[in-house]
């Protein structure tokens, strides 16, 4: 069916037409009696961003579906075509939730019935082991199944480069392109999984690969002294378990049980985020229990890690920002010898200056990119073809973390080993990582970050978060004093692509920064309040909270 066609179509026949896809869509979706649900479900389609499909699971073109699925394959196959002559491979990951593996298959079969060889793991696999498997099996593509951290009724579809990175917007765009062009849903042909298998057309990935990852993990190894330290370390059910403990091997650590196994539910946390401690309660009380250093958690699709603290008697969450301060610390104060005039520090625009501060104190070159780890991994290929800088470490607020270029997405495996690592240094040096951040603070200043985030669902949710964005750009100025910048990044700056950002500067080098979500329908907030002591960062954060808090709910 036409494309205009379909775009035409109201939501009833647009129901009418997915009920005669197959029986199980058919009779969950006349299961279906909430009119809103439906009209979430119907009103659009699930858009293929830059940074690929996440969505709610479910039957409708604005869910996570084998459809949906099979259409963004598709799209991606006849990319991947259009821009490769020969024979064209792609290797494939997924994580522990509802449908991850189900969907590889799909998205394995439809690049089958295209002439697409596949490489899949027939285990679950961090998103950052396929970043290298792409590049490591000399793939021309990779595709991961996953919604990262979100919670268990989303999933979602990345797609890779050949160098195992994100697409950023210049080949993204090409994608959706192709994506768009396919409207018949039920056409799209996919291969039978066991029967492409049988024909050699699909290959399961062995254990060699993984292997290899953990190889190029360990070569980044900082501090492998003598120590005590204590670690209990959580999988949050996801797919960390395996890799994150080899990584760690030599460590005295201990494993949260509960939430050892994958989980597609999620069981035993309401959201498997470690940026919330939440989701770290229970590896928090297993502490206790065994009067550990510091918990580790990473996410279902470990990119992403969080820490917690023993310091005077409690235990302290840490922020992305604050880890990643850290780490910048521990990894040039080690590796100062070895850093040169092309040494460089990659960091997103929301992320806090702090350890862009620690960075320039040993030489480092400070590059800033938009939201989204893609824009850092593609900097790391310009530099390995351009020779002009040095990749040393990269990160962003949202704790994820990246040392070497093994990878060229965030990596919690080595990022685990290293804060590990990290951990251990200081404890050997009467120092906890609480004792090390406020060291930094006496020498580089305080800086207060959060974050606020806005749940603002379906259509409704939509539209209202256009409107504050609209509501910001023509008035955000006037909400506050001693503003020194307004940068729009929907505009293009420095020669970023453009995104729909906005950040405010003030004069004391206080920042805030407001961005819709890419991936979830939520407004973010972002704060990094300067000050010489924690009192006077608390006092403008409070302030500019509650005026943001007013524009937003009110």
């Amino acid at each position: 069916m036409p494309e205009k066609e379909l775009d035409n179509m109201s939501i009833k026949e647009k129901f009418d037409l997915w009920c005669t896809f197959d029986e199980d869509t058919k009779n969950e979706l006349l299961s279906l009696t909430d009119e809103k649900e439906i009209e979430d479900r119907f009103y659009k389609e699930l858009e293929f961003g830059t940074g690929g499909l996440r969505g709610i699971m479910g039957a409708g073109p604005n869910r996570m579906n084998r459809y949906t699925i099979a259409k963004a394959t598709k799209g991606y196959a006849d990319y991947l075509k259009s821009r490769f002559q020969g024979d064209i491979s792609v290797a494939i990951a997924y994580d522990s939730r509802n449908n991850s593996q189900y969907f590889s298959k799909v998205a394995a079969g439809v690049l089958s019935a295209n002439g697409i060889k596949v490489y899949i793991y027939d285990t679950l696999m961090p998103t950052p082991v396929l970043s290298f498997t792409a590049k490591h099996l000399g793939c021309n593509g990779g595709i991961v199944l996953t919604a990262s951290h979100n919670p268990k009724e989303y999933n979602g579809y990345k797609i890779y480069d050949e160098k195992g990175c994100q697409l950023v917007p210049q080949f993204a765009s090409q994608v959706i392109e192709f994506v768009n062009a396919v409207t018949d849903l039920k056409a799209v042909a996919v291969d039978d999984f066991e029967s492409a298998v049988n024909d050699g057309k699909i290959v399961a990935i062995g254990d060699e690969v993984l292997d290899e990852f953990i190889k190029e993990v360990k070569k980044q190894s900082i501090y492998e002294g003598k120590s005590d330290l204590k670690i209990v370390y959580t999988a949050l059910h996801g797919s960390g378990n395996i890799p994150v403990r080899k990584a760690l091997e030599g460590m005295n650590v201990s494993i949260v049980k509960s939430q050892e196994l994958p989980d597609g539910n999620f069981s035993t946390v309401r959201s498997p985020n470690p940026e919330e401690k939440d989701a770290l309660t229970i590896a928090i009380a297993q502490a206790k229990e065994e009067n550990a250093d510091f918990v580790l958690g990473t996410d279902p699709d470990c990119d992403r890690v969080g820490t917690a603290v023993l310091h005077n008697g409690e235990y302290v969450l840490l922020t992305g920002n604050q880890i990643g301060a850290l780490l910048v610390d521990f990894v040039l104060s080690h590796r100062k010898d070895t850093l040169n005039g092309k040494s460089t520090l990659v960091k997103t625009i929301v992320t806090s200056e702090l350890g862009a501060d620690i960075a320039r104190s040993y030489g480092l070159h400070i590059v800033d990119t938009l939201t989204g780890f893609k824009y850092i991994g593609d900097q790391i290929g310009k530099y390995e073809i351009n020779g002009d800088r040095e990749f040393v470490i990269g990160y962003e607020e949202s704790y994820g973390y990246l040392v070497g270029t093994h990878a060229r997405d965030k990596d919690a495996v080595v990022s685990s080993m290293l804060i590990c690592q990290m951990a251990a240094y200081h404890k050997n040096n009467g120092r906890t990582l609480v004792d090390a951040l406020n060291e930094i603070y006496a020498k580089y200043g305080f800086y207060l970050d959060a974050l606020d985030t806005f749940v603002l669902k379906g259509k409704d949710g939509a539209e209202k978060i256009q409107s504050i964005m609209t509501n910001m750009r023509e008035n955000g100025s006037s909400l506050f004093d001693n503003i020194k910048n307004v940068l729009d990044y929907s505009k293009g700056i420095d020669d970023l692509p453009k995104e729909n950002v906005l950040k405010y500067t003030f004069t004391d080098g206080s920042w805030i920064a407001v961005r819709p979500s890419g991936t979830e329908p939520k407004l973010k907030v972002y704060y990094s309040m300067c000050g010489e002591t924690k009192a006077q960062a608390t006092e403008k954060l409070e302030n500019i909270r509650a005026i943001l808090k007013n524009v937003i709910e009110g």
